[in-house]
């Protein structure tokens, strides 16, 4: 029987998400890859209970992860069901729905039959009441945003969703949606975009808006894929993603790119007494815009790398001017 440790929120930082009354561990835990139907269930509930043990309270998951969709959500419920149902109330548990589900023209987008139908299959597979965050996971060209605010905003009032939340919308898209929940009094709280030291998209409007509107930001990819660890530091590995022609978010092309400046940033972070991966983590929390780091985890030792980033969030004048310097190349 799983026995949670008694000093996991020793050493946690929880940061408030924008002006709510909600706070989310610095770190949190995804659950995209590693956790499907194919992966080794025993794998998957010793990084769960590794991450709470360490005072990871946020699991972030999607309708869609797996592989097979909806597998990662299933794989969590029994998890919880072995060992979290004591401690459901300590913990932050958030699904999406945006991409493609399942076949059909209501399998995917921003319309209300797919998103309601989404969160109860989610909900179902998880074997839970509510939800804790629900995102909209892509905004939906086609449907007008207030169709879908209104269907996130009546999941907030039916009770299975506490709060709402965003990912993957620009600026402009965030700013329009940020309205619309404003006149319906949703507790819409925080977007989920792709930041990191190679990916800065966010610095360019996004960050403005989401500080105009009180919302607090939770960040995904932040360590590139592997690019920013040392795992492509002396090129690339035959059994990594990016040596493999199938990859579709990391290419061989893109790494070669990136060597020589990963270089350089590890040998910032040795002086900084880190791994390349933990200055990237630290980096992204340096100024207090960016609510959660989302990490990925293929095995237990990663979640306490990952968080032992939290040991060293201070950077100097010099240390910044030398980081801005080496990705300005």
């Amino acid at each position: 029987m799983y026995q949670p440790a008694q000093n996991r929120y020793d050493k946690m930082i929880y940061n408030r998400v924008g002006n709510s009354g909600l706070k989310l561990p610095a770190i949190s835990l995804g659950l995209w890859h590693n956790f499907g139907e194919v992966d080794l269930f025993d794998n998957s509930r010793k990084m769960v209970q590794r991450a709470f043990d360490l005072g990871i309270t946020h699991f972030d998951l999607a309708n869609n992860y797996g592989p097979p969709p909806g597998s990662a959500e299933e794989t969590f419920g029994k998890i919880l069901k072995k060992d979290f149902l004591p401690y459901r109330d300590e913990l932050i548990i958030s699904s999406k729905a945006g991409y493609d589900m399942w076949p059909g023209p209501y399998g995917e987008w921003g319309s209300k039959k797919y998103l309601t139908a989404s969160l109860d299959q989610s909900l179902k597979r998880m074997g839970l009441d509510y939800v804790d965050i629900f995102y909209s996971h892509r905004p939906d060209p086609e449907t007008p945003f207030e169709e879908t605010a209104q269907a996130l905003d009546l999941m907030v009032r039916q009770g299975k969703a506490l709060y709402i939340g965003i990912s993957n919308y620009s600026a402009e898209q965030t700013a329009e949606i940020a309205a619309i929940f404003k006149d319906l009094k949703t507790p819409f709280i925080i977007h989920q975009p792709a930041y990191n030291m190679y990916n800065r998209w966010i610095e360019d409007g996004l960050q403005d808006v989401l500080t105009a509107n009180k919302l607090g930001t939770i960040a995904f990819s932040p360590l590139a894929q592997g690019m920013l660890t040392d795992r492509y530091l002396h090129g690339i590995p035959e059994d990594s993603r990016a040596g493999r022609p199938s990859s579709p978010f990391l290419n061989a092309e893109r790494v070669q790119e990136t060597i020589e400046k990963s270089r350089a940033l590890n040998e910032i972070a040795q002086r900084r007494g880190q791994t390349l991966a933990e200055m990237a983590v630290a980096w992204i929390l340096r100024d207090g815009k960016v609510t959660s780091v989302l990490i990925g985890a293929s095995r237990v030792s990663q979640i306490d790398d990952n968080v032992k980033a939290l040991e060293n969030l201070d950077f100097t004048n010099e240390e910044l001017d030398e980081i801005e310097a080496v990705l300005a190349k």
